[in-house]
């Protein structure tokens, strides 16, 4: 039976939260127009918020004037109606203060910060960066834990430590670690506590159902109507509502998220329901296959997204 009297979950980047495709035309160019476009078709489709230039945004290989425009761009076009947050994390702590003060120039509502890559710093370097990052600028700050790209994953010691600070508010989780990600919810979590995000679409409601504030997800591309019903449907204590959804877009996860590279498939994605006008992606990446175009859309349709 749904529990009408389940505390409110804090959300401090909102629920439903895509990180977003960088448009770009056919010669390669940074697409502002249908970046904002795009923008404004994922919001009125139910996110309530976006990351921009991550990951998936393709953001090593946009150049800084590029970042600034996109960011700029995207809150324009839904600043008033959705949190923006910007992805400025890389692997040089200097860098990426440059990048959290810049992004804090174009009005956006927070930071997505990455764990360094390549390096491998230690755990304490781990928490000095993210400390300065969030001592750089007024805006709230949401980790990104993705060893799987980075090499490092941030210990739970580090992530209680950072959640002292009064900037560092959310966790963007691709660890994949449900034990130790409700370990820190549970020491850190709560209302004005560390909000956990998934960042595995694969583990929406897993994470969902252990209380995470909510998903930033790539397939909310094509899904995030469904993702808010589920999140909902968690919220009411409805489980079996919250499963039904999962089961449904299970082919989509699988198309976008296991077959090549997200960035590469959700593209191919959005073209196909006309969200973007081209599939184009920067080097070293490379665009989706007639074949992988064509099995993305028996998925997309096995799942009712198309």
């Amino acid at each position: 039976m749904p529990d009408a009297t389940a505390p409110a979950v804090h959300r401090p980047f909102g629920a439903v939260l895509t990180a977003m495709a960088t448009p770009f035309t056919a010669d390669g160019a940074l697409d502002v127009a249908a970046a904002q476009a795009l923008a404004q078709r994922l919001v009125d489709e139910g996110n309530d918020g976006l990351v921009v230039a991550g990951t998936t945004g393709e953001s090593p290989t946009l150049a800084e004037h590029e970042h600034d425009a996109l960011l700029a761009a995207v809150v324009e076009a839904v600043g008033s109606r959705a949190h923006v947050i910007a992805g400025c994390g890389n692997n040089d702590t200097d860098h990426t203060l440059r990048r959290a003060r810049a992004a804090e120039r174009t009005g956006v509502d927070g930071l997505l910060v990455v764990t360094p890559y390549y390096n491998k710093p230690p755990q304490e370097g781990l928490f000095r960066h993210f400390s300065a990052v969030a001592d750089s600028t007024g805006l709230p700050v949401m980790l990104y834990d993705i060893p799987g790209r980075t090499g490092t994953a941030i210990s739970n010691e580090v992530l209680l430590r950072l959640a002292e600070h009064p900037r560092v508010v959310a966790v963007k989780d691709a660890k994949d670690d449900l034990f130790a990600s409700s370990q820190v919810m549970a020491a850190a979590g709560g209302e004005g506590g560390l909000a956990y995000y998934s960042g595995s679409d694969q583990l929406n409601l897993a994470h969902l159902a252990q209380g995470a504030a909510g998903v930033v997800s790539v397939v909310g591309h094509v899904a995030a109507g469904p993702y808010a019903a589920m999140v909902a449907a968690v919220d009411a204590g409805d489980l079996p509502a919250a499963r039904a959804i999962h089961t449904r877009l299970l082919p989509a996860v699988t198309a976008i998220m296991t077959r090549t590279q997200g960035a590469i498939m959700v593209k191919a994605a959005l073209e196909l329901t006309g969200a973007i006008p081209n599939r184009h992606v920067r080097l070293p990446l490379v665009e989706a296959t007639d074949e992988q175009v064509e099995q993305l859309s028996s998925d997309l349709r096995g799942a009712d997204l198309l």
